[in-house]
C-alpha cells in the first residue's frame, strides 16, 4: 500500500484521531452483526464536501486577485494598523488555504480522520475569523467587489464546516465499528486455538503407540 505524505506530525495525528473518536464516535450495540459488517465496509467519503473543495480551489485565485486589487486601491486611505492587519490577514489566508484544502482532499478521499479533523480546525480557527473581520469591520473601507467575493468565500467556508462535521461523524463511527469488529473476531478466534499454536480439536498431543491384539 503506498504511503501518502501528510504535513501533520504523528503525535498530532494520534491526538486528532482520539479527539474525533471521542466527540463523533457512537458506541451503539443494538445493531446486528451483519449490519455492522456492511456499515464498516461501506465508503463514507462525503460527496458534497468534495464538490465544495473542488469549486473552492477554483474560486480562491479569483478571490485573491480581487482582494489584492482592492487593497491596492484603498491602501493609502487606511490607517497604519489597518494596513498591517489586512496584509497579515491576506498572508495567513493564503498560507492556510493551501494547507486546509490539501488536508480536506486527503482526509475525505482517503477517509483519514486526523487529516479531516485538521481541515475542520484550520477552517474554524483561521479562515472563518479572518473572513468575518474582512466582512464586518467598516474601518477597513469595504468596497462592493470585496463584499461580494468575501460573501461567496464565507459561504464556501460555512458549508465546508457543516459537511466536514457530518463526514467526521460518519468516519468516526465507521472506525469505531471496525475496531469493535476486530476485537470481536479476536475473541472468537484466540491465537491459542489456531493450528499455528496447536490443534483445533480436542485430541491428545502425546505420542500413541499402536495397540496390539491381546489374547485373554
Amino acid at each position: 500500500m503506498p504511503v501518502h505524505f501528510t504535513p501533520i506530525p504523528q503525535n498530532l495525528r494520534l491526538g486528532l484521531a482520539y479527539a474525533s473518536g471521542s466527540v463523533f464516535g457512537n458506541n451503539r450495540t443494538g445493531d446486528s452483526h451483519e449490519r455492522k459488517n456492511n456499515t464498516a465496509n461501506e465508503v463514507v467519503s462525503n460527496l458534497p464536501l468534495q464538490m465544495l473543495l473542488y469549486f473552492n480551489a477554483f474560486f480562491f485565485p479569483f478571490w485573491w486577485i480581487s482582494e489584492v486589487v482592492m487593497l491596492e486601491l484603498k491602501f493609502d486611505l487606511l490607517p497604519r494598523y489597518y494596513q498591517c492587519l489586512l496584509v497579515a490577514g491576506m498572508v495567513l489566508l493564503t498560507i492556510f488555504e493551501g494547507l486546509r484544502l490539501y488536508l480536506g482532499y486527503v482526509g475525505n478521499l482517503k477517509e483519514k480522520v486526523p487529516e479531516l479533523a485538521g481541515f475542520w480546525l484550520t477552517t474554524f480557527l483561521f479562515q472563518l475569523p479572518i473572513l468575518l473581520f474582512f466582512l464586518t469591520d467598516e474601518g477597513i473601507v469595504i468596497l462592493p467587489l470585496e463584499r461580494a467575493v468575501h460573501s461567496i468565500y464565507l459561504l464556501f467556508v460555512l458549508s465546508q464546516l457543516l459537511t466536514a462535521f457530518l463526514a467526521l461523524r460518519t468516519m468516526s463511527r465507521k472506525l469505531t465499528l471496525q475496531f469493535h469488529l476486530d476485537q470481536f473476531g479476536q475473541a472468537e478466534n484466540p491465537p491459542f486455538m489456531t493450528p499455528i499454536f496447536g490443534p483445533s480439536y480436542r485430541r491428545s498431543v502425546l505420542p500413541v503407540t499402536p495397540v496390539k491384539d491381546v489374547q485373554l
